[in-house]
């Protein structure tokens, strides 16, 4: 994708108000060199698009730029429907998807959707088995039966097409274990980054469940949700007395996110606005034509 395999990316709207404006920031990232946008995956939420719905309808608008949810409510889609869905989707756009996964967060909004409830342990086991189970059913070969606790397909013929990239939203250390052995990224839980104690104590978790396996936990990448203003003039300080990333200049940016990559081996960022939202147009023009262009320029010295 770009140098060091770096990707940027930004959070979008996914509300259905904010229509034309969702569509109107995709292709503008698109013309503008992003690599990816992320929708996040609320299906109880009514005022909201469905995340996969508005996926295929963005890539089929856009040339290059990539989509994912981020992450998928996974218990509210089953496992071999998702596979079918996100390979027919890499099939549709020329490979431009990325399959966010998560356990299930907000399991109250979840079981009032009429999905059972599982314990959080059996949520990460569920999980577990569709990420494998995605991959099993994508890529070719003979059909495909697996019994698992969770899911269970018998015969079922994968597609012919190579599962996308899976990034995951892990939090808790059952859930990191299992990215370690099956995901190929991690995007860390509230907005965490490199300089956080919960990626410090995280991302260890990641790496020796992966060389647990025989993988090469370097392959994982880490893709940060990255929340922040980009201000006309430097702040004093780029960060809060927590040590929590406020922003700044252009300047401030891309020193920041050069040395998230070549000192704490950062895969990727996602720009989200200060309060979480989606960022506006004005912001989205900034990251993608001054900050994101430097950093991409200062890591491939």
């Amino acid at each position: 994708m770009s140098a060091h395999n770096v990707v940027f990316g930004f959070g979008a709207h996914s509300g259905i108000d904010d229509i034309p404006e969702l569509l109107r920031m995709a292709q503008q990232a698109d013309r503008d060199g992003l690599d990816l946008f992320t929708l996040s995956d609320h299906p109880y939420i009514g005022g909201r698009v469905d995340a996969y719905a508005a996926l295929g309808f963005i890539l089929g608008r856009t040339q290059h730029i990539a989509g994912f949810a981020n992450v998928t409510n996974l218990p509210t889609r089953p496992a071999p429907m998702l596979a079918r869905t996100v390979t027919s989707l890499s099939a549709l756009s020329g490979g431009r998807i990325v399959l966010g996964m998560g356990a299930g967060g907000l399991w109250d909004r979840i079981a009032d959707m009429g999905v059972p409830r599982l314990t959080a342990g059996d949520a990460v086991d569920a999980f577990e088995e569709a990420i494998v189970l995605v991959k099993k059913l994508s890529g070719g070969g003979p059909p495909v039966t697996y019994q698992g606790n969770h899911y269970q397909v018998h015969r079922i013929e994968p597609a012919p097409v190579t599962a996308p990239p899976v990034w995951t939203g892990s939090v808790g250390p059952k859930s990191l274990a299992a990215t370690g052995r099956v995901a190929d990224g991690w995007i860390p839980g509230h907005a965490a980054d490199w300089l956080s104690e919960r990626y410090r104590t995280s991302r260890p978790i990641i790496d020796e469940a992966a060389a647990s396996v025989g993988r090469d936990p370097s392959e994982i990448r880490t893709v940060f949700n990255f929340p922040g203003r980009i201000t006309d003039r430097p702040l004093p300080a780029t960060r809060d007395h927590d040590g929590r990333w406020l922003g700044g200049s252009v300047g401030q940016w891309v020193e920041e996110l050069t040395g998230a990559v070549l000192e704490h081996g950062a895969s990727g960022f996602t720009l989200f606005s200060a309060d979480h939202g989606a960022p506006d147009l004005t912001v989205l023009a900034r990251w993608a034509q001054e900050i994101v262009p430097s950093v991409r320029e200062a890591i491939a010295k």
